[in-house]
């Protein structure tokens, strides 16, 4: 793509205004400026509402899209001009408004666990407490740890570790990707095998979304994408929509390439621990078919279950 005199040169960039967040804009914002065009990006900071009430858990203050929406209104607005996103936060299905460019190369998808003592999960003491606010992440704990107590945490990363600190938890569980990002790693005491603690959809992923019918910055953006960060969360947001269910539904997904192939496992569980596993190996070429494949099979095989009591008691 050539930018002419009568072409915008302008791209304003939305935002949540976290530190993590911002970080993940300035590697969008370098890509873009290594391509050698002329263009004038900037960034526009967007408060959403999962950042605006802190006091309760996600799962209480709406459904998906608590980091999103405010943004997409924006672009549907014409105040920004493309979106940055931590991948998993995004609904399974975009308004029809809006499109996703381009999914940057994936960095560690893995949980990790930081702890006040530097133990592992293992080694915690019984009935020690573990900060989360993913019920995924909830369920999964308890499954591998029924003894520990599990709570609710909130707030941006430098937050949650401050809390840590502080002694309200004994141990928290974050993405590897963010605290990478972020210059944290130090701070982890263990990660987690994906094959143990299965990442959320998209985990470690950036997206870009834009309107649908901006075909220049669409066209612009697609020179980001990574065919196999493509690919992978395109098996996995599949899998998402397959399965359903609400945002309080601990639900993940992990696929990789390997050559023409694509490997994807997930798991549909309950914060008290039951959870229904499924693995599939099919075609990269068609990674949606892939997705929606594996959640109908896990779905007859008790993760329907799981889901419509979750729903039910959510009524």
């Amino acid at each position: 793509m050539g930018l002419t005199p009568t072409q915008r040169r302008t791209l304003t960039i939305g935002t949540r205004a976290s530190k993590l967040a911002l970080v993940q804009t300035e590697i969008v914002r370098a890509a873009l400026s290594a391509l050698g065009l002329d263009l004038d990006i900037r960034i526009e900071h967007i408060t959403t509402k999962g950042d605006a009430i802190q006091d309760r858990p996600l799962a209480e203050i709406g459904g998906n899209g608590l980091f999103v929406t405010r943004i997409e209104e924006a672009l549907r607005a014409g105040d920004i001009d493309l979106a940055v996103h931590s991948a998993k936060d995004l609904s399974s299905t975009l308004p029809a408004d809006m499109a996703l460019a381009a999914f940057l190369p994936r960095a560690d998808p893995r949980d990790v666990l930081v702890s006040r003592e530097g133990v592992r999960l293992a080694d915690l003491p019984q009935s020690a407490r573990v900060g989360t606010s993913s019920p995924r992440r909830a369920c999964l704990i308890n499954t591998l740890r029924p003894d520990l107590t599990v709570l609710n945490i909130r707030g941006n990363v430098d937050t949650r570790l401050r809390k840590l600190r502080e002694g309200q938890y004994e141990a928290i569980v974050l993405a590897a990707a963010g605290l990478e990002r972020l210059g944290l790693v130090e701070c982890v005491t263990e990660y987690f095998d994906p094959a143990v603690m299965l990442p959320a959809v998209a985990q470690g992923v950036l997206a870009v979304e834009v309107r649908a019918r901006d075909s220049f910055t669409a066209e612009l953006v697609a020179r980001l994408n990574d065919p196999a960060a493509s690919t992978a969360v395109r098996a996995e947001r599949a899998f998402l929509a397959r399965v359903g269910g609400s945002c309080a539904l601990p639900v993940g997904a992990y696929a990789t390439i390997e050559g023409e192939h694509l490997q994807i496992q997930g798991m549909i569980g309950a914060v008290d621990g039951r959870i229904v596993r499924g693995e599939q190996r099919a075609s990269a070429s068609k990674p949606e078919q892939a997705g929606a494949a594996l959640a109908a099979d896990m779905l007859a095989k008790g993760g329907r279950e799981l889901v419509e009591s979750r729903e039910a008691t959510a009524l």
